[in-house]
């Protein structure tokens, strides 16, 4: 672990900040902003900002930062940089580019993302991701005037053309999970009123949003997605029939789908699409796609071509089943981009960001701590690298980072651990695996503890988290594990540790969490949700099953970070916490909850969710 002091002007006062970095070793680039031939680049293990002269090639200076940065965003004269950045207290911090030292921190919720400039520069719009809404911020005065709720995780959001939408993604869908469909929606707010005025839903199974883009003409929106096909069992891999990964497009005007794409061939997975851009022209849509290492251009004007026949969406007359069901759609052809896109194979690892730099395409390549610089114009010209330090040799746990995200552990690449788990977490998603028999779909669990908490798998049919990750890579992935790379996955997940919920107030438990913690050891929950991760590791049956599942005894889950692993349930039957104590819970066979009154059960609410 590495400590880090930064001192700041802020209003002609002098602050100092400890950042306390533990892979401060690594720089991890995630976002990027070009202001012609210069590009900032967020360095997020680092706490840094790299500023990059493109032409030469070479890093000319980095500007320290108090915390991890996840987004960047230029004023329209380029003379502000806007940082946001991790953590339940994250902030805004304000760059002036011609010193490049912060000027102003701006306080806003929990992991602040992608910040977004107004046209007329007055605003500045951003996603707290885990409080579930989007801050709107004066930047004459400098504050908040204004959060405005979505749906789930805020993760990327774009401003029409004229500037009275905002068009903000959801980064995994909301609800109950045991549904035919679930999917993440694009929540439109209205920049005069600040107000939602409406969501608009992707495919079913159209989860893991990343990013989101306008074209330069603002007629179209495009947001890639991983394309879960939750519905059928885990029996193959081939074609696409786990995931396929998609590139979703919307009428900016209408403000309605219009178009799902495939990004994958017929025989490869084009796994984990993140970052998303066009060229300046719009003449060409590019993609990175995280856990293959790679870059897609797509020619938008043979690919608008191509759809022009095919009836979009929103004017098929069709309902969302039958037209998911069309032969034409699309979204069912794993051949539709044939002849029409360039599929790059890029020289580093783990593609996140992207940007335009003149006519060139600036990639953040997570892993190898570089850029890639790839021409839109020229199939030969060799894809140049410009690295943002000197070269660390990876510990155990980056490592098993990387392998967790790389789609080469699988059979054809359509998939990576982080596919199913983003983040490590959980995808919202129920999938009938293989571990304990066919028909019986269960929830995607988090990672987190689960090599700490044995058994593991909800019914506890994994001995310990070791062979589940091999099980995995054999059974989910379809590929022989090998035990180096499966060993340092083992390390990586064993590095996770639980974040900090946005329930507590200053790190603390609110009054009301503070009620709730009596009422949960009152009504018996403790007694299976004990010690410091909150669970005894016991298997029991609370009367929850359903099917050919009644009479299973389950893993007593750990309730860390329960707030960020919503549905619950083995099922994910139950959208919210306090549906597992009333609507679930009837018979009170996991805490005597029927007879709390309505105030206890939200304080028990807030209590869990705050731990």
């Amino acid at each position: 672990m590495k400590r880090k002091q930064i001192t700041i002007c802020i209003a002609g006062i002098l602050l100092t900040f400890i950042s306390v970095n533990h892979a401060a070793e690594y720089l991890s680039p995630v976002a990027l902003v070009a202001d012609g031939t210069t590009l900032y680049v967020a360095e997020y293990s680092a706490s840094k900002i790299a500023v990059v002269d493109a032409e030469k090639g070479k890093v000319s200076r980095t500007i320290d930062i108090p915390k991890n940065p996840t987004g960047l965003a230029l004023s329209m004269n380029k003379k502000s940089l806007f940082i946001t950045t991790d953590g339940p207290d994250s902030s805004v911090f304000i760059v002036d580019t011609a010193k490049g030292s912060v000027t102003t921190s701006i306080q806003l919720g929990h992991t602040t993302m992608s910040p977004v400039v107004a046209p007329d520069g007055k605003r500045l719009y951003v996603c707290n991701r885990f409080n579930n809404n989007v801050a709107v911020i004066d930047l004459e005065k400098k504050t908040v005037i204004n959060t405005i709720p979505v749906t789930r995780e805020p993760i990327a959001a774009v401003l029409s053309l004229d500037g009275n939408a905002l068009f903000v993604a959801n980064h995994l869908p909301a609800g109950a999970a045991n549904v035919d469909r679930m999917t993440s929606v694009i929540t439109v707010i209205d920049t005069t009123t600040l107000k939602v005025t409406h969501s608009i839903a992707l495919p079913n199974g159209a989860i893991d949003l990343r990013s989101i883009t306008l074209s330069p003409d603002g007629k179209h929106i495009y947001v890639p997605s991983i394309f879960a096909r939750f519905l059928v069992p885990t029996t193959q891999i081939a074609r696409g029939w786990i995931n396929t990964h998609a590139l979703n497009i919307i009428d900016a005007h209408t403000q309605k789908l219009l178009w799902t794409i495939l990004l994958d061939d017929v025989a490869m997975g084009a796994a984990n699409p993140w970052g998303v851009t066009t060229s300046p022209d719009g003449s060409i849509i590019c993609v990175a796609h995280a856990a293959t290492h790679e870059v897609s251009l797509i020619d938008t004007k043979a690919l608008m071509a191509k759809l022009k026949p095919i009836p979009a969406r929103s004017t098929s007359g069709l309902s969302t089943a039958e037209y998911e069901s069309l032969p034409a759609n699309p979204a069912n052809s794993l051949s539709f981009l044939t002849d029409i896109r360039r599929r790059i194979k890029l020289p580093g690892i783990g593609p996140r960001g992207i940007t335009m730099t003149d006519d060139k395409l600036a990639v953040a390549q997570f892993f190898s701590d570089d850029l890639a610089i790839v021409s839109l114009d020229s199939e030969n010209q060799p894809i140049r690298t410009i690295s943002l330090g000197p070269k660390q040799e990876m510990n155990q746990v980056r490592k098993g980072h990387m392998y967790f995200e790389d789609a080469a552990l699988c059979f054809q690449q359509w998939q990576s651990c982080g596919t199913c788990h983003p983040d490590a977490r959980s995808d919202a998603v129920n999938w009938d695996l293989l571990n304990d028999g066919i028909g019986n779909p269960k929830s995607t669990k988090s990672l987190l503890l689960s090599h700490k908490l044995p058994p593991v798998m909800i019914s506890g049919v994994r001995a310990k988290a070791e062979v589940a990750v091999r099980s995995g890579i054999r059974y989910i992935q379809f590929a022989m594990p090998e035990e180096d790379k499966a060993t340092a996955i083992d390390e990586y997940l064993k590095s996770l540790k639980p974040i900090p919920s946005p329930y507590l107030i200053k790190g603390k438990l609110s009054k009301a969490a503070t009620r709730g913690k009596n009422v949960f050891e009152n009504a018996g929950c403790s007694s299976c949700h004990s010690g410091p991760y909150k669970t005894d590791m016991e298997k029991y049956d609370v009367g929850t099953a359903d099917g050919m599942e009644k009479g299973i005894e389950f893993d007593t889950p750990t309730l860390i970070e329960t707030w960020r692993t919503s549905p619950y349930l083995y099922d994910g039957r139950a959208p919210t916490m306090l549906d597992v104590f009333t609507r679930f819970n009837k018979h009170d066979n996991h805490g005597d909850t029927s007879t709390l009154t309505e105030k206890q059960l939200q304080d028990l609410t807030q209590y869990v969710l705050s731990l």
